[in-house]
């Protein structure tokens, strides 16, 4: 492991430590549920104090990359991606803030006839043409979310967009949409088959539905999105302050 830090950089020496740990965990190079050296062992390593050392597992440990175990010392968790449900984040940039290298396993676009509930979610006529985005995603090494699509009319998508682009990107460069607030609604449930396949799950795992309506500064609706996420892969956090 290259565990090199340059003392001369502006970069606090806590924040190249955690860059350094978090590139060695992203990379697989140390392996889920394999040991850290203690502190200390780092701290004479990267010549720092052994508190820098801590200050460097934090986030880390905070965001469940790295789990703290009594007697064994700070290991490598199975990934978990932390979601703050009281900060609005395109998935894309969720992911980027985690450190996860996003993979595309499906992308389906077509054009579909909005039911009653599509059309009652957008405020449309029932049989109205919508498009419908549909992608599976993950990192490397397998999906964990599949996510359904579904954009009101007003905002102009045809379909024929490039949509390995960044979603909210494309809505906000190419078509002057934009999105400004997301309301939320989460519910665990179990995957049927469709969605077991699609996640390389078993039917029944536990999977995490995401419900999101997302509206631009005037409060109207621009996208209906369903997110089913691998029960093991997401936590989601929000911080409540008293009034």
């Amino acid at each position: 492991m290259d565990l090199k830090i340059n003392h001369h950089s502006s970069i606090p020496l806590h924040k190249q430590i955690e860059n350094i740990l978090r590139d060695l965990i992203s990379s697989g190079t140390i392996k889920t549920g394999a040991a850290f050296p203690n502190e200390e062992i780092l701290a004479k390593r990267f010549g720092v104090s052994r508190n820098t050392v801590r200050q460097g597992f934090y986030n880390l440990v905070k965001e469940g990359l790295l789990i703290r175990k009594r007697g064994v010392g700070t290991v490598v968790s199975e990934a978990t991606v932390t979601t703050h449900l009281d900060e609005w984040h395109s998935f894309t940039q969720e992911m980027s803030k985690s450190g996860v290298r996003l993979k595309n396993y499906l992308l389906n676009v077509s054009m579909e006839k909005a039911d009653q509930l599509i059309a009652e979610t957008l405020q449309i006529e029932p049989g109205t043409e919508v498009v419908k985005l549909e992608r599976l995603r993950g990192d490397e090494f397998h999906p964990f979310v599949y996510f359904i699509s579904w954009f009101h009319p007003r905002v102009g998508l045809t379909g024929n967009e490039d949509f390995t682009r960044p979603l909210y990107e494309i809505l906000e460069k190419d078509f002057s949409c934009f999105p400004s607030s997301s309301n939320e609604a989460l519910k665990a449930i179990v995957a049927d088959k469709k969605t077991a396949e699609l996640l390389e799950i078993k039917q029944g795992d536990a999977v995490l539905l995401r419900k999101r309506r997302v509206c631009d500064a005037g409060n109207r609706l621009i996208e209906y999105n369903l997110g089913y996420y691998t029960g093991n892969k997401f936590i989601y956090s929000i911080n409540i302050k008293k009034t």
